[in-house]
């Protein structure tokens, strides 16, 4: 009796191990799971970022090749100046924009450059290749607010802002939101925007605080005064 006690007492201690064996490993499968639902959430986060961005230069290029030459030269000097302005604003006055426009056949062609200037040396990249994001961001930002203000009929209304900025390095963010209040001075716009970095929610007039609990919405007036 005693050794058939043992035997089962040992399949019991042999079932729990192999219990505990398939609850480490499930542990583990699951949390590689999530980290690949993260890793995919941010791949596919950034994805939409570059078709925006794409889209608006692509908006900005179409705008210039279909222009008559005499209004053409205009927008490119609007937006060169706009976006020049917005990079020399966030990172200081060795960065330009230039646009170069080529004519192919009956065809213009424009290419978007930010010029920086190293120790004296010119160097003139695609804005994509600019040192790092936040270059991206402010030229796709200073676009699109050239668009607003060059295309006829003139788009009106507020601008909608979602994430300005996402990868300004916050030694610029500081120069980011006086850049975005400059705007909506200049263009006379309300400038409407969602944001995680609190710099940027404290530089409104006007800021709220929107969190989720229980699957419910509660929304808090941030004081910025």
């Amino acid at each position: 009796m005693s050794n058939h006690v043992l035997h089962v007492d040992q399949q019991i201690k042999s079932l729990e191990h192999s219990l505990k064996l398939a609850h480490d490993e499930w542990t583990r499968q699951d949390a590689k799971r999530r980290l690949l639902e993260e890793q995919l959430s941010k791949r596919e986060q950034s994805i939409l970022e570059y078709k925006e961005t794409i889209e608006t230069y692509e908006r900005a290029r179409l705008l210039l090749q279909q222009s008559a030459e005499y209004a053409r030269e205009q927008a490119k000097q609007q937006m060169e100046t706009l976006v020049t302005n917005a990079l020399q604003y966030v990172f200081g006055p060795l960065f330009s924009f230039q646009i170069e426009i080529e004519e192919h056949g009956n065809k213009a062609v424009a290419e978007f450059y930010v010029v920086s200037d190293y120790e004296g040396i010119k160097v003139k990249t695609k804005p994509q290749d600019s040192r790092g994001g936040g270059v991206v961001d402010i030229v796709t930002l200073a676009l699109r607010v050239a668009l607003m203000e060059t295309i006829q009929p003139k788009v009106e209304g507020p601008l909608l802002l979602d994430e300005p900025g996402k990868h300004v390095s916050g030694e610029y963010i500081h120069y980011l939101y006086e850049f975005l209040k400059s705007l909506s001075t200049m263009f006379g716009r309300q400038i409407i925007m969602i944001t995680h970095n609190h710099h940027l929610a404290e530089s409104g007039d006007l800021a709220y605080q929107v969190s989720i609990r229980d699957g419910i919405s509660d929304v808090m007036e941030i004081d910025n005064t």
